[in-house]
């Protein structure tokens, strides 16, 4: 972070598999049912001086009542079918964003072309939910998903996460989104930040860079500007 100039960053547990478990279901399907360690996560934000924001990995096969129990710690939360192989269509997830509407938390989620889990079905989720505030993680389904920008295009409360998708992906987003609806995302520690960093400087985004860079995250997480 000090590398890239990154003051604060959102911290999700990872580590849930190896990553060529994750990727043999990304292709194959599959998942599991066990939780993320979200203790761990709290532990790390805590000795980080304020760095680093706590976001908890809800697990659909556990009764909400665990992420209620423990969301007043955290500041958003992430739901994923790669990983736990629940879809956005589920009545699971449904009742995990109706928590996260409690909690006043951003729900990110990453989709997949997966029946129940495409960027339709959390269009579909999100249009349920519209107080509560999305984010499409990784600038949507491959690297040009420019499809998914369209789809996302007519909800106000589904913003698009930008790591991973190319730069004409992100230059569409800030185009028919607006840089409101944009968000950086380095996808550490599977990719260097100065990547992302440098897809998004190449964008010449002017007095836009400031929101994409950090103040929608901000916002969303409930967060003070920095002094």
């Amino acid at each position: 972070m000090d590398e890239c100039g990154i003051g604060r960053a959102v911290l999700c547990a990872g580590g849930t598999m190896p990553l060529e478990q994750l990727s043999r279901f990304l292709v194959e399907g599959g998942h599991i049912e066990s939780d993320a360690d979200n203790d761990a996560v709290l532990r790390a934000c805590a000795a980080s001086n304020g760095r680093l924001i706590p976001s908890y990995f809800a697990n659909p096969h556990r009764d909400p009542e665990h992420y209620r129990k423990a969301a007043a710690d955290f500041r958003a939360v992430e739901i994923s079918p790669a990983v736990h192989g629940v879809p956005l269509a589920d009545p699971r997830t449904a009742r995990l964003v109706e928590v996260a509407g409690e909690a006043g938390h951003s729900v990110y989620t990453v989709c997949l072309e997966r029946p129940g889990s495409t960027v339709a079905d959390l269009v579909a989720l999100a249009s349920r939910h519209p107080r509560v505030p999305f984010v499409l993680g990784h600038a949507g389904i491959g690297n040009i998903d420019l499809y998914a920008v369209e789809r996302i295009a007519p909800l106000a409360n589904v913003s698009l996460e930008t790591s991973g998708g190319y730069t004409c992906v992100a230059r569409a987003a800030v185009d028919r989104l607006g840089a409101d609806r944009v968000l950086f995302g380095s996808e550490a520690p599977l990719q260097h930040p100065e990547v992302e960093l440098a897809k998004l400087r190449c964008l010449r985004l002017g007095d836009d860079w400031q929101k994409i860079h950090g103040g929608n995250a901000r916002r969303l997480l409930g967060l003070e500007e920095p002094e």
